[in-house]
């Protein structure tokens, strides 16, 4: 099904290539929230990766087609961080201000839901100091769920730089709980 799509998209058929957009808009944006921190940044940038992508299909050669998409829309995020950077827009610490954290259970206690959305807030707060080449291996590696090979190949680096920096990565967000153990389950708590 999803072959047919590419097939009829690299003709120009645009309904075929927003049924992809359907299929893969849930996850760019997610990609794309988690990277820059903002609603308006991650709306901004998956409309331009899906553009990129509609302008490039022709040139798609029929690897992983999600691998493709998440690295056009991994490039959309590092271009935006690049213009912020240059810009010198808000603070990190504003972003994450207005970052709205839902609990993910009403079933649970008020204390948990809190906890919770504290631990959400702390995660992203964690990932939002790692470089971009590392927050980028992260997320797709250990919130979209893509191989070392998919991620690498969405990144443009070698297997073995996308292990090195997913293990830097994760280091560092290790580091970051280190002094916030109390929000982790206590599975995940480290020894004293």
């Amino acid at each position: 099904m999803e072959a047919e799509l590419i097939r009829r998209s690299r003709e120009g058929d645009l309904d075929a290539f927003n049924r992809l957009v359907e299929t893969y808009q849930g996850q760019v944006f997610s990609l794309a929230y988690r990277m820059l921190g903002t609603r308006a940044g991650a709306e901004d940038a998956a409309q331009e990766a899906f553009i990129a992508a509609f302008r490039n299909i022709k040139s798609f050669r029929g690897e992983h087609f999600r691998a493709w998409l998440l690295r056009i829309a991994t490039n959309a995020c590092y271009d935006q961080l690049r213009a912020a950077k240059r810009h010198a827009g808000s603070s990190l610490d504003a972003m994450l201000d207005n970052t709205a954290w839902e609990p993910a259970s009403t079933q649970r206690s008020p204390e948990d839901q809190a906890i919770s959305a504290e631990l959400g807030r702390e995660i992203q707060r964690a990932i939002a100091t790692l470089p971009p080449d590392q927050r980028a291996v992260l997320l797709l590696a250990d919130v979209e769920g893509l191989s070392y090979e998919e991620v690498a190949e969405a990144t443009s680096a070698n297997v073995g730089t996308v292990k090195s920096r997913l293990a830097r990565a994760r280091a560092r967000v290790r580091e970051h709980f280190s002094s916030k153990q109390e929000l982790l389950p206590p599975s995940l708590r480290l020894a004293k």
